[in-house]
């Protein structure tokens, strides 16, 4: 069974940054991984994924330009750096891992992705 834990959420002023870290009990090259967040009362919602055969990588229109997935392969991890939070960011950032890889040309979608995390909590002040 693949397992992620994701490490890095906290407090913010907005403005500020965070780098969330996702690491996996297994290899994961050639595969996707993807971020999610999901705040209160509202879906889970897809911010971004990257094909880890490669460097192709998709974001949602609200998080591109101040957020990046990059990997570390050798550490089995998969890290979400976002910079200029706003406080419409705070969410809980749960990151997932699919079966297969392909080339991100659209936001992930749940369906595509089978192994999941518990998620760390991001918070944006004013």
């Amino acid at each position: 069974q693949v397992q992620l834990v994701e490490s890095g959420g906290g407090s913010v002023q907005a403005g500020g940054s965070l780098k969330l870290s996702c690491t996996l009990s297994h290899e994961f090259h050639g595969r996707n991984v993807a971020w999610f967040r999901q705040a209160p009362g509202k879906e889970r919602e897809g911010v971004g994924h990257i094909y880890t055969g490669g460097t192709d990588a998709y974001y949602s229109d609200s998080v591109r330009g101040r957020f990046t997935i990059t990997k570390d392969i050798y550490r089995k991890t998969v890290y979400l750096e976002m910079n200029n939070l706003k406080p419409e960011d705070t969410a809980t950032y749960i990151c997932a891992m699919a079966q297969i890889g392909f080339t991100p040309v659209k936001i992930p979608n749940v369906a595509e992705y089978l192994y999941w995390g518990q998620g760390t909590q991001v918070s944006v002040t004013v």
